[in-house]
């Protein structure tokens, strides 16, 4: 390619990649998924470089990553945790380019991998070879990237909170399952726009059409199938569960007047709602920020022992080596019954990943001075009501995490404060998706926004203001339900890996017997 084609590949990837990132809050244009990944596939297909095809990837990956995580610059400014206004900016624009280019790197990986074996490897793949295999490895590499401490814009969330049918493609095979239906259709759509220039087609009658058509149609008839199915409600299986959303500004929140906003907040919130008669409530993230030991001298705890109602309350399990950001399970006798440590904490902003080489360098954005640990990682939570599926703040974006837990119903607790309403639109997204894969209920309690209740088919019944104070009930049922995901995982990944692997070996033998058949 000339260097001024090659440029102009690029400018097509960047603003390809760009339209991908507005499928996301705050834009939602969530149809885009179908067509945005395609001109990454046609100019791939069509370039025989690998290292024009790393770069037009790179370039496809920043424009979605960049677009879709750009709320994370409003960690900015954190003059209140005492770090200066320009040293704050250049920490929100550092983050904000790690992240992007981690993101992206999932992407720049792909596409020389597709490059090599289209090209390098001296099989000549057939079109529907070349999408399974294209498939088969983006499906792989957000396996891998999840399996990671850094991951949240997979390809599934682009479809979420809108598209609730393809969505319940999750519960056969979680969220794989949708991304090998996006990336699927737009390879078939590529191959379609290729035909039509080698062969000078009418190409919207060209038979990949045809097949990428079938496939999207196909998926979203699959997935209303199941959106349709009816839930069980019995009353033994209600909960009245209500939620208080405290509205405290992470810049007060670690001080004395957020300390008394806390108490005062929450423990105004559960007399509220334990006198509508709720049978528990559940508060954000870090709620009341000190160690469980003050929590049990606090007047919410003294409320519950008043009330009787058990109480979910997010707070800090101090231990020896530091603390654990927890949920504890509060019943009417003011003991804790049960906790649950965060597992998935959140790289730099809880903890310095390489503490032991980036520890003196790098300092955590958070305003806490001690050591935060993560939580075992096979916790089971169990309340007077049953098992809990609990995921605090960023584990939202893990599917696994959720399901290994198997619990009838689903507790988000989360901060999400500082942030525009970007960020807690696409938290409550992720929410929207595991509730869906795993067939439960869901409640999510933010500090500022935004709290809501999700049945089981993604349906948002209710959602709150963003930085307001709020108390909600609503009643949920528990479930025992088990999807074909969350009795088998992601099977759907390692059967595309064993198709592909086949496809190649009939391509590989059909090119030496024909190489036979010339001699």
């Amino acid at each position: 390619m000339k260097i001024s084609h090659f440029n102009f590949a690029l400018l097509i990837t960047l603003a390809s990649g760009i339209l991908m990132g507005l499928t996301v809050a705050p834009v939602g244009a969530w149809f885009l998924a179908s067509i945005a990944l395609a001109p990454l596939w046609v100019l791939i297909l069509k370039n025989k470089g690998e290292n024009s095809s790393f770069l037009m990837s790179l370039a496809w990956g920043i424009g979605y990553h960049g677009i879709a995580l750009s709320w994370i610059t409003g960690i900015h400014p954190m003059t209140w945790m005492g770090v200066p206004w320009l040293a704050s900016l250049a920490i929100a624009l550092f983050c904000w380019i790690f992240i992007t280019l981690w993101g992206a790197a999932l992407v720049a990986v792909w596409g020389t991998c597709l490059s090599w074996i289209n090209y390098k490897s001296q099989i000549a793949l057939s079109p529907l070879s070349r999408v399974l295999i294209g498939t088969a490895i983006w499906c792989v590499l957000e396996r891998l990237w999840s399996a990671g401490p850094l991951f949240w814009s997979s390809l599934s969330y682009t479809q979420s909170p809108h598209n609730l049918v393809i969505l319940h493609l999750g519960q056969l095979s979680g969220p794989n399952a949708v991304v090998a239906a996006i990336v699927a259709v737009n390879g078939l759509l590529a191959q379609s726009w290729i035909n039509g220039f080698q062969f000078k087609r009418k190409w919207f009658i060209d038979k990949y059409l045809a097949i990428a058509t079938a496939l999207l149609i196909t998926c979203h008839l699959i997935g209303f199938s199941l959106y349709k199915l009816p839930l069980a409600q019995p009353p033994e299986a209600a909960l009245k569960v209500g939620i208080i959303q405290g509205n405290i500004p992470n810049t007060i929140k670690l001080y004395p007047e957020g300390f008394r906003r806390a108490i005062e907040g929450y423990t105004t919130g559960y007399l509220t709602l334990a006198n509508q008669g709720v049978d528990a409530v559940l508060t954000p993230e870090g709620a009341l920020p000190f160690s469980q030991y003050s929590i049990m001298r606090s007047s919410l705890v003294a409320a519950v022992r008043e009330k009787g109602v058990v109480a979910w309350i997010g707070g800090f399990d101090k231990e020896q080596r530091g603390y654990t950001n927890s949920l504890f399970t509060f019943t009417k006798d003011g003991e804790i019954k049960s906790k649950y440590g965060k597992v998935k904490m959140v790289p730099i902003g809880e903890y310095v990943p390489f503490q032991e080489i980036l520890g003196g360098i790098v300092k955590r954005l958070s305003p806490l001075d001690e050591h935060q640990i993560a939580g075992p990682p096979n916790q089971v939570f169990d309340t007077p009501f049953g098992r809990a599926i609990v995921g605090i703040c960023y584990e939202s974006a893990f599917a696994e995490h959720f399901r290994r837990q198997r619990g009838e119903f689903i507790l988000s607790p989360s901060n999400d404060a500082h942030y525009s309403r970007v960020m807690p639109a696409q938290h409550h997204a992720q929410d929207i998706m595991r509730a869906i894969e795993n067939d439960r209920w869901t409640v999510r309690a933010t500090n500022t926004g935004y709290s809501a209740f999700v049945d089981p088919h993604g349906r948002t019944l209710w959602i709150s203001g963003h930085n307001t104070y709020e108390v909600h009930a609503e009643t949920i049922y528990r479930r025992q339900t088990r999807t074909l995901y969350a009795q088998s995982g992601d099977w759907l990944t390692p059967l595309l890996l064993v198709l592909s692997t086949l496809a190649w070996c009939f391509n590989f033998l059909k090119r030496k017997l024909g190489a036979i058949n010339q001699a």
